[in-house]
């Protein structure tokens, strides 16, 4: 299964109405791929959302990924264990090369290098890496979406750094309206 280029990461306590609402304006603006978050929600409630999630995307062939390692679409953290059976896809969550040198070997089929550019939600995480250290891990890289505090004007350089794509949260969290920005800046860079 091959991802667009736009990856829309959830966090509910960034939206002005529901998850739902905001993610359903989004995916209503060309949004085909969300990884759900939200791992602090009870299981049952979490499972309830994505089911929510899935009913939005299906009429436009989306895929809801979820974040954590069970599910038959999974983003993983760089620390989360590999569960077997092998999900149909498997994204992982790098900051340092050693961890998408890892990624690549165990067949992931993307990662999210972040932070690319200094961003609220990325603490702890170190310096923000740039164009350059986004293109030093996209190079080995399985196919690299650009993380943390891309905004549109911003992915040209990170697809011309080697990025397959661009994860965004905070900005589509807080006006989904904004993909739609985002997928018109991915459209102008010849692939």
């Amino acid at each position: 299964m091959r991802l667009p280029p736009l990856l829309v990461l959830t966090d509910r306590s960034l939206c002005t109405g529901t998850l739902t609402d905001t993610v359903a304006a989004a995916v209503d603006c060309g949004a085909r791929a969300i990884v759900l978050r939200e791992k602090d929600l009870p299981a049952a409630e979490r499972a309830r959302l994505a089911m929510q999630l899935r009913t939005l995307l299906e009429p436009v062939d989306g895929v809801l990924v979820l974040a954590g390692p069970r599910g038959d679409a999974v983003h993983l953290s760089a620390k989360d264990a590999l569960l077997a059976p092998r999900p149909s896809l498997v994204g992982r969550s790098c900051h340092t090369i050693e961890e998408v040198v890892h990624a690549r070997a165990e067949g992931c089929d993307y990662v999210t290098v972040s932070p690319v550019f200094v961003t609220a939600s990325k603490p702890g995480y170190g310096p923000a890496l740039g164009v350059d250290g986004l293109a030093l891990l996209a190079m080995p890289a399985p196919p690299a979406y650009a993380l943390g505090g891309v905004h549109p004007p911003d992915v040209p350089a990170c697809l011309e750094a080697g990025a397959h794509g661009v994860a965004v949260m905070g900005p589509v969290m807080q006006e989904p309206q904004i993909v739609a920005a985002y997928l018109a800046e991915l459209q102008q860079v010849p692939t």
